[in-house]
């Protein structure tokens, strides 16, 4: 048994006396306070499409508090039990250890699974500072699905079905939200396609690979610091071939993220003497009610833009 499973293991023997108290909390019941149906979603992106799609006929609990980094994510005991109790569990294998483990072990009812709407691809690092895209085999590889807005309305599509399916009661309203969902997706999609269009082939450098998705769909081009994985260190063989590249197509911007440390973007910025800026993975939102998915997708657009010279 790994480590993360035998923790997993005893988190379930405490959970016994939350069992009671998790029930008609409204915390991830398969029938939640008020008729609603409990769902359960491992991150932001996620839980948004449930609460957006869901609307006023469910309760959802969000894995990840905001602010969180979600690849660092660990459960606790009432967390595992909402899992266990939930009446639709929506998560992105691969992203988060914990939370695979929680709906292997523990998991009873429903799931959505979003790779199996939109099957993920390898973006890694070449040796040209770049990166480049190979088939992951489904559920492997890198996790960013939603950051691409076609991609994020098939994994919508999922969440819908799965939705109509758990609560057959109130599935043309889930049917209706899911259009609306889809179509303000396709909105996104043509003004990414209208602001990207005189920019093909350009480059940008951000701190993680997170965009590699985006980037395809759009015909740019991400460099990145470090992989898909945030915390990883780059090598300085990695950080002079970023220089280099940057100097050689004319990059304006060093990108960062609002999640994780901004030091090393700011210092590789500092160094070549250029700007930096903020382009969010949106793997999480700091200020809930303040601004959510779209928001934060069309400023991360008006950034790419500025950076590749766009006047404002």
């Amino acid at each position: 048994m790994s480590p993360r499973s035998a923790a997993l293991s005893l988190g379930m023997a405490a959970t016994a006396a939350l069992t009671l108290a998790a029930c008609g909390s409204g915390v991830g019941t398969t029938a939640a306070g008020g008729g609603r149906l409990g769902v359960v979603a491992s991150f932001y992106p996620l839980e948004y499409l449930a609460e957006q799609i869901g609307g006023s006929h469910v309760a959802v609990t969000d894995l990840t508090s905001p602010g969180v980094e979600p690849h660092d994510l660990e459960l606790s005991p009432r967390q595992i039990t909402a899992v266990e109790k939930a009446g639709l569990v929506v998560y992105l294998k691969g992203l988060q250890p914990a939370v695979d483990d929680a709906v292997a072990q523990f998991g009873r009812g429903p799931v959505v699974q979003a790779a199996d709407f939109s099957p993920l691809v390898d973006h890694h690092l070449d040796e040209d500072g770049g990166s480049g895209a190979e088939p992951g085999g489904g559920t492997t590889g890198d996790p960013h699905i939603w950051l691409d807005p076609i991609r994020y309305a098939a994994v919508a599509k999922g969440v819908g079905a799965a939705l109509a399916k758990a609560d057959p009661g109130h599935a043309p309203e889930y049917r209706r939200n899911t259009a609306a969902m889809v179509d303000r997706l396709a909105s996104l999609d043509r003004e990414f396609r209208t602001g990207l269009a005189p920019y093909r082939g350009r480059e940008f450098v951000t701190s993680h690979a997170a965009f590699g998705y985006l980037a395809d769909r759009y015909g740019v081009t991400q460099v990145a610091v470090n992989g898909v994985d945030p915390e990883s260190e780059p090598s300085p063989a990695r950080l002079s071939e970023i220089q280099r590249q940057a100097r050689a197509h004319g990059v304006t911007t060093i990108f960062f993220e609002t999640l994780t440390s901004p030091k090393l973007a700011r210092t590789l910025a500092s160094d070549l003497r250029l700007r930096t800026a903020v382009l969010d993975p949106i793997e999480g939102v700091a200020r809930p009610g303040r601004e959510d998915y779209f928001s934060i997708q069309r400023q991360n657009l008006e950034n790419l833009e500025a950076s590749f010279g766009a006047a404002r």
